[in-house]
């Protein structure tokens, strides 16, 4: 899991540091840089998983602008991320070269880093050198090959044939073990496949519709997909999603395919109050998302660590605070790390500021215009004047006590 966060010189960031927890909740004004920091992360896990391009870091979520600082004082083109981990401390620096990005990473040990991983990264870095050698070596065969095929002399064609099987045998080996590196390295990477989702309506309506990504894409296609899976192979993770749906009082069922192969492309909900059931396209969009957020957090198959962007779309004020009890709850059982930002105040109450591993932040921008977060403890959690009992967190936020609202009207 993350510990801290360290960005410098991306867009409105210029040097900040969160200390994060299990389930994050960041809220400010429009514009002063939240979705920057979730955006980082994104540029982070691209990085993390050596594809920095453009289709990789839209398909998870982040918006395609310039990378460096939006500020004309600014003259280091150059871009830091830094996240330690409980075992690793993971450095990312990212420079504009150009039309192409060159970045380098570095995996350092800190406290908690056991020795066996710490001799396994020295091993990965040894048999890279030693495949980056061999692939030289093969490559000068190569050519020797090419002139040994074409001589006049048996012999020396005999020595290329001879030559030609060898290289075979040596590209598969250096092929396996490239693989072979490859899969160690993903297991040592921290945010590879983080994604910053932001379900829309129609992804979630429309479940033909599919995305870049697998199992979810970053506005909700896939779903249909990934509950059938999780009903046929997570099905206590699947019980924990039907749970979910419990949150509506009208809620009685939900139908999906069992058949995986099956081309069917809907759902039945029965609605207690009807008596007919009814599929996803005429079925509320707060119930969509609640059945999104659910499959996001109970499945195995999706990402450990993630973010939503505006995660209280569609809902009413009491099932905000109600599903975000929920989600915490399911993190937790289901070891996922979340990173969420949110405008509405009744989130702010699913909170318990009390628990370590829930924190709330408050974004800003300083006189220069540069992103700052603020943590918010229980210890900062205002109370009455009248009777000195703690402030609701959504009347904090609306009294603007914690901070986060516009000031200029």
């Amino acid at each position: 899991m993350i510990r801290s966060i360290k960005i410098e010189n991306y867009k409105s960031i210029l040097d900040l540091e969160v200390e994060a927890g299990r389930f994050n909740v960041i809220i400010g004004g429009n514009g002063v840089g939240k979705s920057n920091f979730l955006e980082a992360l994104v540029l982070f896990g691209a990085a993390d998983a050596d594809k920095l391009d453009n289709e990789f870091l839209v398909s998870r979520g982040a918006r395609l602008v310039e990378f460096l600082p939006l500020f004309y004082d600014i003259n280091d083109s150059i871009i830091n991320l830094t996240i330690k981990a409980d075992e690793f401390d993971y450095g990312i620096k990212i420079e504009r070269l150009g039309a192409t990005h060159k970045y380098q990473k570095d995996i350092s040990r800190n406290e908690a880093t056991p020795d066996d991983a710490l001799d396994i990264i020295t091993r990965i870095e040894k048999a890279e050198d030693t495949t980056f050698f061999l692939e030289k070596k093969i490559a000068e065969l190569e050519s020797s090959k090419e002139k040994y095929s074409k001589s006049k002399d048996d012999d020396l064609r005999s020595l290329g044939k001879q030559l030609e099987s060898l290289l075979i045998s040596l590209k598969e080996n250096i092929n396996s073990q490239k693989d072979h590196i490859a899969t160690i390295k993903k297991n040592l990477t921290i945010i590879p496949d983080f994604i910053l989702y932001s379900p829309e309506n129609t992804a979630l309506r429309n479940f033909y519709r599919e995305g870049q990504i697998e199992p979810l894409g970053i506005n909700g296609e896939g779903l249909l997909k990934l509950l059938k899976v999780m009903q046929e192979i997570e099905a206590d993770a699947f019980q924990d999603v039907l749970k979910c749906l419990d949150l509506f009082d009208w809620f009685e069922k939900i139908e999906v395919p069992k058949d995986l192969s099956s081309l069917e492309d809907k759902v039945s909900i029965k609605d207690k109050y009807l008596t007919t059931m009814f599929d996803q396209r005429s079925a509320n969009e707060g119930f969509l998302f609640v059945l999104f957020y659910a499959a996001l957090f109970c499945s195995n198959n999706t990402p450990s660590i993630f973010a939503i962007d505006n995660i209280d779309a569609s809902f009413n004020p009491k099932l905000c605070t109600a599903l975000i009890t929920r989600l915490v709850h399911l993190s937790k059982k289901y070891d996922k790390q979340v990173f969420v930002t949110t405008h509405n105040p009744a989130i702010l109450d699913g909170l318990d500021l009390g628990d370590e591993e829930q924190r709330l932040f408050v974004a800003s921008r300083n006189k220069k215009g540069h992103t700052r977060f603020k943590r918010i403890g229980l210890a900062d959690k205002p109370k009455s004047p009248a009777n000195g009992e703690p402030v609701k967190l959504s009347e904090a936020f609306m009294r603007g006590y914690l901070g986060g609202l516009p000031k200029n009207f």
